[in-house]
């Protein structure tokens, strides 16, 4: 075994070349000493290359050891890259396995006699130069004790002393005008802010890597000023005592700063143990694993190349559909029936709602927020009566806070594998002030209360439900296809796949929608009117925001309320499909359709033919664009009869058949069996990489942190719709 180092950047792990050779024989024990040995190698290392000999045909996918040693090798997260024979007899014997590495250029070379019966094979790899970060200016604020009492002090005074809006029926505040709303929450916000910048100002600071540690606090930097001078007194000196001095004070250091550490994560941990994305990235960090953390933005991609790319690519998408369906076909498609029951008007709340809302709501902060909800939280009782009045005036006239209708829009990148310097590879995230957000959700909740009272969800949309989820709508979808397939009946199975669906939403189409199929309507219906209205967002990159931008369509990804308006505006689709007597299910903008036929009765395909030609006109008219490259079909049922069918299935309607025997459906693996084997053995592959990264931070954590490290990242994908693994074969 050979460690390989960039010369220039001895703290990066070392790549470890392994070199190995396994005599033709029995493999039990081979199998069982090669798991415990690439187990042992990954919790060394983050890259990997094992190249040698192992006898073992690569490429006969029946036999019995090449099928348990990929599932070993798919289990730990290894890669086998040789494709073609390596040996005289046309087997490919010769491995190069990976693992965090990628190799390329990889050849084997024609048979030499002269030299051996396999193949030469070679490739090349690179150690990427990780170069010292520079130091680098930052922004940053310190919020001690004493500057939060002192905000609490400051605060107070500033803010008006009127009794909170709590009655709709209170004339001052029906007469209430927006420009007044408006006033109230910019007077509010500006407190904050001012009073903030006052009691604990921004500072400037220059970032130094080597000191990049936050756990390294006053006392640990007085112990090691202590061990330094004792370090130098014994050096001068030379005597034994002053040497036991210098250790003792040592190690008193060393295990202050493990206990700083073990404290500082815990208590990361235990802030963010319901966000996953932070706690992955904290880990990451701490392993060093480059792989491993977020793709930071290239300073060559600015904030308005992101702002006009965002833009424009829904200006083209809108254009085309436009041209294809005529305003008068647009405008008869999207009207519906009226219904009887009425939402006239939200209804105030009072400050115990209001306080619970807040309260339970995340911690999240974005760079609109007048000060850190963290802060807001532990001044609330203080303040809470001047936020009931902006939401309750929000809710009584109708009319949402310019303030409100702000957004800062983060790019992210669709998967962390894409080229993050390709505009294309990002989505748009919106970020909303705290109080916006909470405005949302007092408004969903009376929402959601109207539709569930009255039965105006869609019965098989399970997304942002109560006691609805991606698993129940799995369930319902798996029970279907296995009971057919008792049946002797085979299943098409199409997901269909919708580009920038929130984006795309038209503004009019939805007021319309929520008029007429939902019933709002008199303030409350000029509460959605106004939230549509006169919105503006930007996005910020590397310290740098972009142009304020009109938002013309689509509703904001991010935002509370945008989901629930998405399912309320696709709500026709659903008579769409049952006019074709399709089965289908809807998880917000997933869509699933799927028909079960016996295999001599293929000609239901046209059922299914006709229904995707009508949801593709209804989406056109209603500006949304199904994607067919995305859309996926696959053919489930028993392998013999599924196979007469899939040669009559090329395409449905322009959308071609999986090339895979698998598909991806709402994070489960769906394959034709039925038998979710590739879902298993990727939660197992995940599983274990996310073991390996806590093993190596373990001796940091306690058994509390190590234990929610473990439900953030494994239980959770255990659990993970686990209820459609059951009666699934135990091996």
């Amino acid at each position: 075994m050979l460690s390989l180092v960039h010369p220039s950047c001895k703290t990066q792990k070392p790549v470890l070349l392994v070199i190995i050779y396994r005599p033709p024989g029995p493999y039990t024990e081979f199998l069982s000493d090669f798991s415990d040995f690439l187990s042992d190698l990954v919790l060394s290392s983050d890259k990997i290359i094992i190249v040698g000999d192992f006898n073992i045909h690569v490429d006969a996918k029946n036999d019995s050891l090449n099928m348990a040693f990929n599932l070993l090798l798919d289990s730990i997260g290894f890669s086998q890259n040789v494709k073609e024979p390596t040996h005289h007899f046309n087997h490919t014997l010769d491995l190069v396995l990976t693992y965090g590495i990628e190799t390329e250029h990889l050849t084997v070379f024609p048979e030499n006699p002269l030299l051996s019966d396999h193949f030469l094979i070679t490739f090349t790899f690179t150690i990427i130069d990780y170069t010292a970060v520079e130091s680098r200016l930052y922004h940053s604020r310190c919020l001690s004790e004493s500057a939060v009492t002192k905000f609490k002090n400051v605060i107070h005074p500033l803010l008006p002393s009127s009794m909170p809006c709590t009655n709709i029926e209170q004339s001052s505040y029906l007469n209430a005008t927006p420009t007044e709303v408006d006033y109230l929450v910019n007077n509010f916000t500006s407190s904050l802010r001012t009073t903030l910048d006052t009691v604990a100002p921004v500072k400037t600071k220059v970032s130094n890597q080597k000191y990049l540690t936050s756990w390294y606090n006053s006392q640990t930097r007085s112990l090691k000023q202590i061990t330094r001078k004792l370090e130098r007194k014994w050096r001068v000196t030379n005597l034994e005592d002053h040497h036991l001095a210098w250790r003792n004070s040592l190690l008193i250091y060393k295990k202050a700063l493990r206990k700083a550490r073990t404290s500082y994560y815990s208590s990361l941990i235990e802030e963010n143990k319901n966000n996953p994305r932070f706690l992955f990235s904290t880990v990451a960090r701490l392993t060093n694993s480059q792989s491993s953390t977020e793709p930071t933005i290239p300073l060559t991609l600015t904030s308005n190349d992101f702002m006009n790319f965002f833009t424009n690519k829904i200006l083209i998408i809108r254009e085309k559909m436009t041209n294809n369906h005529p305003t008068d076909v647009i405008l008869s498609t999207a009207t519906l029936s009226t219904i009887d029951v009425k939402l006239n008007s939200f209804s105030p709340i009072d400050l115990s709602e209001l306080t619970s809302i807040i309260t339970s709501s995340k911690p999240s902060t974005c760079l609109l927020d007048p000060i850190p909800t963290k802060l807001l939280k532990e001044v609330l009782p203080l303040i809470n009566s001047s936020i009931l009045n902006m939401i309750n005036l929000s809710l009584i006239i109708g009319y949402v806070p310019q303030a409100f209708k702000l957004a800062v829009v983060k790019p992210l990148l669709k998967k962390p594998s894409l080229d993050p310097a390709v505009l294309a590879n990002y989505r748009p995230v919106s970020k909303l002030p705290f109080i916006s957000n909470i405005l949302e959700r007092v408004v969903v909740k009376q929402l959601t209360d109207h539709l569930q009272r009255n039965g105006l969800f869609e019965e098989f949309q399970s997304g942002f439900r109560a006691h609805h989820s991606t698993e129940t709508a799995l369930v319902k979808v798996t029970n279907d296809l296995l009971m057919a397939s008792d049946s002797g009946l085979i299943s098409v199975l199409v997901l269909l796949d919708l580009s920038v669906a929130f984006d795309t939403v038209d503004h009019n189409i939805l007021l319309e929608r929520l008029e007429h199929a939902v019933g709002i309507t008199g303030t409350a219906l000029q509460w959605f009117v106004s939230y549509l209205s006169n919105r503006l967002q930007f996005v910020h990159v590397n310290g740098e925001s972009s142009s304020h931008t009109k938002v013309s369509y689509g509703v904001p990804q991010g935002s509370v309320l945008g989901p629930i308006l998405f399912t309320l505006y696709m709500l026709p689709l659903g008579s769409i499909i049952r006019r074709h007597s399709i089965n289908f299910h809807c998880y917000a903008d997933d869509t699933q359709l799927y028909l079960s036929m016996k295999p001599g009765i293929t000609h239901q395909l046209v059922k299914l033919q006709e229904c995707l030609k009508d949801i593709k006109i209804w989406m056109a008219a209603n500006f949304l664009l199904l994607n067919s490259d995305k859309t996926e079909v696959i053919v489930l049922g028993p392998e013999n009869l599924r196979n007469m069918v899939s040669k009559q299935i090329l395409t449905l309607d322009g959308i071609t058949l999986a090339s895979s025997n698998t598909v991806r459906n709402l994070g489960v693996i769906f394959d034709q069996d039925m038998s979710f084997n590739a879902h298993i053995n990727q939660i197992c592959k995940t599983a274990f990489f996310h073991l390996r990264n806590i093993s190596k931070v373990r001796n940091i954590l306690s058994q509390s942190d190590a234990e929610k490290l473990v439900h953030a990242f494994i239980t959770s994908r255990l659990d993970y719709c686990n209820s459609l693994l059951s009666g699934c074969p135990k091996n």
